[in-house]
């Protein structure tokens, strides 16, 4: 260690175990209408964004416009041949607050289409990275790649009018939105499939079609990535991902930038690439235990063991909900009527059934219900996608749904650049000092003696 690491720890680690403490004895000390636990604990529950097109409600669960998942698969546009709804859907009422017709999503799928066509040089660009590269680092610097191609910007250099800042940005959002699955079954095919490429079928819908070019031409596969892509959609703004977008495009960056600095923020373990470890764990407890169905002694067993090692349980805990996340039921329901016998999807039935008793009793854990990554993975295994690298890319293309709809309506509104106030630790211990003089201050006698 050098002697400027040395130091940068021997004031670190200590100032560390400070705040610990100072947190315990203070947190709930008020900074106004919220204490500073929460401003040390990323901000958690402050009502400081607005975001028009989602509400997280902690017992309900995620609402799209007011549409809860359950009534989502009921009123919006689906095919003949398939009962889940389209994502064209899902992102109409997203950005129009309102149910739309079939006709409507065949708009949107037609203008999507015609938009589709990737520039060569966005290619090029994903080819110089090392072929092992996350397929997050590829996604992301693709995305950057086709900044060149932003309207915004040069609407922006142009002298735009900034009450029409919302016109370049619509036109950047549905073109980026087209083409992300393009890039996206590059990059699958490119590190997993050795470069051999599918061109895309313009006569498929957005899901079929992106999944018919990662090469998996199955009718029911289709069926679950529209299911995917409509759930991962949008998770109101607070979330890494949402709020990064926003952030990003408060500067007024356009389109690609702000959506890369999201998809960055995504392929965080405690965001995104969540859905990738809830599968490593499972086929990790699969091996150590055996390679067939586990029961569910085997698994409360196996998760206690994960505990006591300070281990998490992946898919497992919800910053916001408190009940079991309806986009994991959503997913649940699909599979027991698709593939109810798949081992994989058994044994995530079975975690359900064991892990919340587990993880509520140590008292620790505010939410022991379990997520939508908790199912994700078994899913896209069983249609043999079992390269769950790729995994944050799949939500990463769903979650440009909801997140750039609300790109376009910042701009519409004026939301203004986002720049809170920030403190140091000083600052808190001063704040602390003078509010505990105040309390323990004795009080002025107005009586006359």
């Amino acid at each position: 260690m050098g002697y400027i690491k040395e130091k940068f720890a021997a004031k670190a680690l200590p100032m560390a175990a400070d705040i610990k403490d100072l947190l315990k004895n203070h947190g709930d000390t008020q900074l106004g209408s919220y204490n500073i636990s929460q401003a040390y604990g990323g901000m958690k529950s402050m009502m400081a964004l607005v975001t028009e097109t989602s509400l997280l409600d902690p017992n309900e669960g995620i609402r799209f416009r007011g549409y809860t998942i359950p009534e989502l698969r009921e009123k919006l546009p689906n095919l003949e041949s398939c009962n889940e709804p389209l994502p064209e859907g899902l992102f109409y009422l997203l950005l129009l607050d309102e149910i739309p017709t079939f006709k409507d999503v065949q708009h949107v799928a037609n203008v999507w289409a015609r938009r589709a066509i990737v520039p060569l040089h966005v290619f090029k660009a994903i080819d110089r990275l090392p072929r092992d590269t996350h397929p997050m680092t590829q996604f992301s610097i693709g995305i950057m790649a086709m900044q060149t191609e932003s309207h915004f910007v040069k609407a922006y250099r142009e002298g735009i009018n900034k009450k029409e800042y919302w016109d370049p940005m619509y036109e950047d959002v549905m073109t980026l939105i087209a083409r992300l699955p393009r890039v996206a079954a590059y990059i699958y095919r490119r590190s997993y499939k050795k470069g051999k490429h599918i061109e895309p079928n313009p006569d498929l819908d957005w899901s079929a079609n992106f999944a018919h070019m990662l090469g998996y031409d199955q009718p029911d596969f289709y069926s679950y990535l529209r299911l995917f892509l409509t759930i991962h959609a949008d998770h109101e703004g607070g979330n890494v991902s949402a709020h990064a977008t926003h952030l990003v495009g408060s500067a007024l960056s356009d389109a690609y930038l702000s959506f890369a600095s999201g998809m960055n923020g995504l392929a965080g373990p405690l965001h995104g690439l969540a859905n990738q470890e809830v599968i490593r764990w499972i086929l990790e407890m699969k091996k150590k235990l055996g390679n067939g169905g586990l029961s569910k002694e085997e698994i409360e067993g196996y998760i206690r063991q994960t505990l006591s090692e300070g281990k998490v349980v992946p898919g497992y805990g919800h910053a916001v909900l408190r009940k079991t996340d309806p986009r994991f039921i959503a997913q649940m329901e699909f599979a027991k009527k698709h593939c109810p016998d798949d081992e994989l999807v058994n044994i995530v039935w079975n975690v359900y059934e064991v892990a919340p008793t587990i993880l509520g009793e140590t008292g620790k854990i505010k939410n022991p219900w379990p997520n939508v990554d908790a199912h994700s993975g078994s899913l896209l295994v069983h249609y043999g996608l079992v390269e769950y690298d790729f995994y944050t890319v799949l939500f990463g293309v769903s979650r440009a749904l909801g997140v750039l709809a609300s790109l376009v309506w910042d701009r519409a509104l004026g939301q203004g650049i986002e720049r809170p106030k920030s403190v140091t630790t000083g600052w808190i211990k001063e704040f602390i000092a003078k509010n505990t003089a105040k309390t323990e201050a004795p009080a002025i006698s107005t009586t006359a003696e």
